[in-house]
């Protein structure tokens, strides 16, 4: 009888054997991929009778800003609106997607969709592609079952906070928002905390910029400010950069006259033409 081949067992704990690859590529001239840096501050917040969503607006594509007026509070029902920070396709794309089968999930049902369905079918289709999508959410909306805060990583972990913060900012938004939130706040006290939050990562993180814009969820209601404030206010020129005439003396002049030749090319006579039939 022919013997079979058993596949190996892998041996248990973490797997160095690319690293001698990876210092060959290197020593080859082969660079290793690098990560797309990206810019944004993200929050959100429970408070009293609802969720409170916010963003800056700063698109950036490496060291230039792409975008001073980017959306990045996503529709995904009427109940609920989702936050994306990375690259900015992949959360459009995404929130436009699952919004698309909420919508579905609606209509076959007949309900108002919960937030935590939402968030189900969010992580799930981030967790299948390991993180490829850059797309970091944070998802808030209120169903019957009350108020909800989700933070959906890219690779398609959750949890349910009463506060967070995601994007290159959210460091020093998280600062404000484990300063300033507390429990059963007014809708004026939280929009003030999540300004704060934004304008924090605003003026701490070269990514983030440009203005403030909220998104106020409560039970039957949705306001959508955009923006709520201009965080970054381009300022006045002082200087005036229009020159007169011969401010700047020319030293020589030389004209060199331009001949175009056109060449004339004859019409091809009905005689020369070749019989297709």
């Amino acid at each position: 009888m022919a013997s079979v081949m058993l596949p190996v067992e892998p041996t248990p704990g973490f797997s160095f054997e690319n690293c001698r690859r990876n210092e060959f590529l290197k020593a080859k001239g082969y660079k290793a991929p690098v990560a797309t840096k990206t810019g944004t501050t993200i929050v959100g917040c429970v408070f009293a009778d609802g969720v409170i969503l916010g963003a800056d607006t700063r698109a950036t594509a490496g060291s230039i800003v792409a975008d001073k007026e980017c959306a990045k509070i996503h529709y995904m029902a009427k109940n609920m609106y989702c936050c994306g920070a990375g690259t900015a396709a992949d959360t459009e794309a995404t929130t436009a997607l699952i919004s698309s089968q909420l919508e579905l999930h609606r209509l076959n049902t007949g309900r108002v969709v919960p937030v935590v369905t939402a968030a189900t079918m969010l992580k799930q289709m981030l967790f299948r592609y390991q993180g490829h999508i850059g797309a970091a959410l944070i998802l808030g909306g209120v169903d019957s079952n009350g108020s909800h805060l989700y933070t959906i990583a890219p690779q398609g972990s959750t949890s349910k906070n009463p506060f967070t913060s995601m994007g290159s900012g959210s460091l020093a938004a998280m600062s404000i928002l484990e300063k300033c939130w507390k429990p059963n706040m007014t809708e004026e006290e939280a929009k003030k905390v999540i300004r704060d939050a934004i304008a924090a990562g605003i003026f701490n993180d070269l990514g983030s910029g440009s203005n403030v814009d909220l998104c106020v969820i409560r039970k039957g209601s949705v306001e959508y400010v955009k923006p709520y404030e201009k965080a970054n206010v381009k300022g006045t020129r002082t200087g005036n950069y229009k020159f007169k005439r011969g401010t700047t003396e020319v030293l020589s002049k030389k004209v060199v006259p331009i001949i175009i030749e056109e060449e004339i090319v004859k019409p091809i006579s009905s005689d020369s033409q070749m019989d297709t039939s």
